[in-house]
């Protein structure tokens, strides 16, 4: 039968290919657009299209196979094909969530507090409700079903029912609230913990397999989420007045910020630390391919933008001699003046392996991050696409001081280096103005110059009391778990990721605070209770008193300050001795080897006892060679020296060439001699001062393990170079009149020794003589500044504790106004009652003296909220007893190390450190 088709609306090559498919003539074509089915030429037809159908007979059979096969392919066929890019997809997308945004917060909000909640319905009951595909690991319900009668759209109507969907139009899957919670608690507390693994997760749980779907979806799902959670923590943020600008670095740290009236005045208002660290890396997208995600995460209160970072570019250029073009940006130490010291070099040898590496692979290299000594962050600067770059300490610096207060304190690695950076950037005045200081942090101090140390260690900074501004390199040891997780993310992500690992860190911060205050207070007491008798004892044994003790510090260092440097003279002298020296040896060896070829040459006759075998008339003349040869290389090399010492001998003015007996040659070859013994001890100290920075980077958590094992296997080798270099040393130093004493492994291994490497390069008889340069005398000095340091720390944690305790005073009688009908209080007030069971454990310490009551912050009027009772609340005094929220540890193990796997490494490295040792001996 044959059955009459419409063609209307549909396209020409549609009409051939149907009409193929019925092994008929394609109709005329028609000439106006097929696709514009309201073209008015057809709209009679369109309005009486009832009589283009045909009622079937009954029995007639129609072909289903081929309507079926006409139906898939005029689906696929007639399929729209979506032409834009992906950046104008996440654009169009991004733009669609901002619209919705407020509406999911209301709705995640009257989610959390429902007044009275209202059940899932579990069927489609009416035209308004909507079921949806649904992933929920709590309840593991394949679909729900919500009602459309109250919300103008699916993701309202969903996340009143505590789900979130995946896109903001028309969305096929939503994820429940509280499965993305469970997802932002463990990346929280294990920031490795990737979205992928949590799918997988999710779809074991649904008993179904893995598919990447899941991924996007529960990704996607999970970046609105956490949107959602930080426009809720603005609100509250807003009600309590914690959004002004700067709030964050000016109030987070309560011991750092909260200041008191007629608390004692510090040698520092505020002590902070700053580093770089390039293991958050973020890959560049390859073959210049363009960035899909443009969204710019701006909603943190540590990334500093980089417009702000870029105006301190180029303020210092790389030192001339580095092996690149001139004008490139200097990093932190190239702002010195005149040579490099050996501090300088030291860390440019560290960073470069970094600077061989291909920076071009990277959009952000690393961050550059800062905190204060208590370890709660500041700021943090994204490095593009480079290394550790001046701009970034510059920017830094001039953050702390527009917003902090005078008389700071910053910790760096290079910070002897980078001061004169500051002083030639447009820093300089104001640094100086606002009695600002750089010091060097306590562990690679060691790695510095002795000189360098007097200056800027702070053991020898009067008011750090026992700070070793090394928190940096605990915080990049944390973070360095988030590495695999944001190496291949979009820029926004890796910004949102690090912003919230941060956030996480801080609170962590906040709450053991107070027991970071007991730890340090309960380590000044051990060192003043340890080293006050040591240190009277030694005083009285060497007829010592508090000042002379002063009086040998100030000698140290104009010592130090006045060491000399080799003069044009004195380099030129010694090169000519050496000329002398080496063509004396030349000669004789020429003599010799000429006594050698001559004996070759003269003919003899020599009776040889009868032997078997084929004589080796080449091993003979291989030997005559080898002697022409060398008596040729001597000569070539006596004209050569001979040509050489008269060229010196005319720019010194030499009219006599120097005898071995002129007192003018004993004088300078004395001196090489010493110069000799100098150079073995500088290579002595350039070996341990790597084996230290090995050390260091060995010890940093989530150090990959092929990282591991060149580290190891480096520090075995530098082992052996050392110990080679111990014997060339006490080669030389036994060279010397007088000789100097032997060193051995047992003294190189410890980092006490750096202190003394300038001493041991001063040959000079007298200073040995000085009272200060005595063993006894100096040893003395460093346990005096430990104690001065130690009784330091106990009144700055006076203050700090008094600091700690009235801020808790006056944010929870905060809370009791604001906060009455919220509950996102009961975090911060259950941290705050953690913190103050802390402050009894403090003031509980034998010897404790400072303040226990509350006191009043600086331009801030007494809290009249507070009743008696509340009042006495915050006040400890013997009779209080307050209920301990924290453990009751024994006092021993108060400084166990709270990660295991850096307990591990620990271990491993001190097990690995004694294995250097016994094979040294061994050896």
């Amino acid at each position: 039968m044959h059955i009459d088709i419409n063609w209307l609306g549909l396209d020409n090559d549609t009409v051939r290919a149907i009409a193929a498919m019925r092994g008929e003539e394609p109709p005329p074509l028609a000439e106006h657009d097929p696709h514009d089915i309201f073209d008015p030429s057809h709209s009679n037809t369109i309005d009486n299209d009832e009589g283009d159908w045909e009622d079937m007979e009954d029995g007639v059979e129609v072909d289903d196979e081929l309507v079926q096969e006409f139906i898939q392919f005029s689906k696929s066929y007639r399929k729209a094909k979506d032409g834009r890019t992906w950046r104008q997809r996440t654009e169009r997308l991004a733009a669609h969530w901002a619209l919705l945004l407020p509406s999911l917060v209301e709705g995640y909000l009257a989610w959390r507090h429902p007044s009275p909640p209202a059940p899932l319905k579990s069927s489609i009951d009416n035209e308004y409700d909507l079921e949806m595909k649904v992933y929920d690991i709590y309840k593991l319900v394949p679909t729900v079903t919500v009602s459309l009668a109250t919300a103008t759209t699916a993701a309202e109507a969903l996340i009143l029912e505590g789900y979130l969907v995946v896109s903001p139009v028309k969305p096929s899957y939503a994820v429940s609230l509280q499965t993305l919670e469970l997802l932002r608690c463990i990346r929280l507390f294990k920031p490795s913990f990737s979205i992928e693994a949590f799918a997988k997760l999710v779809c074991h749980y649904y008993c179904t397999p893995y598919r990447r779907q899941v991924r996007n979806a529960l990704s996607d799902a999970f970046d609105i989420y956490l949107g959602i959670l930080r426009e809720v923590d603005k609100r509250v943020r807003s009600v309590l007045g914690h959004d002004t600008p700067n709030w964050h670095v000016c109030n987070a740290c309560p011991a750092c910020c909260y200041k008191l009236a007629g608390e004692p005045e510090l040698t520092f208002s505020r002590m902070y630390c700053m580093d770089g660290n390039n293991s958050l890396k973020r890959m560049r997208p390859l073959g210049g391919r363009q960035v899909g995600d443009t969204r710019v995460f701006e909603d943190s209160d540590y990334f500093l933008p980089q417009a702000f970072v870029n105006t301190f570019a180029n303020e210092v250029s790389r030192r001339p001699h580095e092996d690149l073009p001139d004008g490139m940006e200097g990093d932190p130490t190239d702002g010195g003046r005149g040579v490099e010291s050996s501090c300088t070099k030291n860390w440019k040898a560290a960073q470069a392996d970094e600077k061989k590496r291909a920076w071009d692979v990277f959009e952000e290299t690393g961050v550059f991050a800062s905190a204060c000594r208590h370890g709660l962050i500041l700021w943090v600067i994204d490095m593009i696409r480079s290394g550790e770059l001046a701009r970034y300490p510059l920017a830094t610096i001039a953050k702390v001081l527009d917003v902090l207060e005078e008389r700071t304190l910053g910790g760096y690695d290079v910070g002897c280096s980078l001061i004169g950076t500051i002083e030639r950037s447009s820093l300089g005045r104001r640094f100086t103005e606002r009695q600002s200081r750089l010091c060097v942090n306590a562990f690679h101090g060691y790695s510095h110059e002795y000189s360098c140390q007097v200056r800027h260690h702070p053991t020898y900074i009067e008011g750090t009391g026992l700070e070793d501004l090394e928190t940096m390199e605990r915080i990049f040891s944390a973070s360095n778990h988030l590495a695999p997780i944001i190496r291949y993310a979009t820029a926004y992500r890796r910004r949102v990721f690090i912003d919230l690992f941060y956030k996480q860190w801080d609170s962590e911060k906040y709450i053991n605070l107070a027991k970071m205050l007991y730890e340090n207070y309960r380590q000044a007491l051990s060192t003043i209770k340890e080293l006050e008798p040591v240190v009277s004892g030694a005083m009285a044994a060497l007829d010592l008193t508090r000042e002379d003790l002063e009086r040998f510090t100030a000698e140290e260092q104009v010592y130090l300050n006045t060491l000399g440097k080799e003069t044009n003279e004195d380099i030129h002298q010694i090169a000519y001795v050496e000329k002398l020296q080496e063509l004396r040896s030349v000669v004789t060896q020429l003599a010799k080897t000429n006594r050698q070829f001559l004996a070759a040459e003269t003919p003899q006759v020599t009776f040889l006892p009868p032997h078997s075998g084929p004589t080796d008339y080449d091993a003979e003349l291989s030997k005559t060679r080898k002697i022409e040869t060398a008596r040729r290389y001597l000569n070539e090399r006596r004209k050569t020296l001979v040509f050489e010492v008269a060229d010196l001998e005319i720019h010194l003015s030499i009219k006599t060439t120097w005898q071995p007996s002129d007192p003018e040659y004993i004088r300078v070859a004395g001196y090489i001699t010493t110069r000799r013994y100098q150079r073995a001890l500088a290579n002595l100290q350039r070996l341990v001062v790597q084996r230290l920075f090995e050390l260091h980077k060995m010890n940093l958590a989530r150090t990959g393990y092929r990282m591991r094992r060149n580290i190891a296997k480096n520090m075995q080798t530098r082992s052996r170079a050392i110990r080679n270099a111990i014997a060339t040393y006490n080669a030389a130093a036994a060279a010397l009149d007088p000789p100097r004493p032997k060193l051995e492994w047992d003294s190189i291994s410890h980092y006490q020794l750096l202190e003394e490497f300038d001493l041991l390069s001063e040959t000079r008889a007298d200073i040995w003589e000085k009272q200060w340069a005595q063993p006894a005398v100096r040893e003395t000095l460093r346990l005096a500044r430990r104690l001065a340091r130690a009784r330091e720390e106990i009144t700055q944690v006076h203050v700090e504790a008094h600091r700690v305790h009235t801020h808790i005073r006056d944010e929870n009688a905060k809370f009791m106004v604001v906060l009455q009908e919220l509950s996102d209080g009961n975090s911060r007030i259950r941290a705050n009652a953690h913190l103050l069971a802390q402050l009894k454990k403090l003031y509980k310490l034998p010897g404790f003296s400072g303040d226990l009551t509350p006191g009043k912050r600086i331009g801030m009027p007494p809290s009249d909220s507070l009743t008696d009772n509340a009042q006495r609340a915050h006040t400890v005094t013997e009779e209080d007893g307050w209920e301990d929220e924290v453990d009751n540890d024994n006092e021993d193990d108060a400084e166990e190390f709270e990660d295991e796997d850096v307990q591990g490494q620990v271990t491993a490295l001190t097990d690995f450190v004694g294995g250097l040792a016994s094979s040294s001996h061994s050896d």
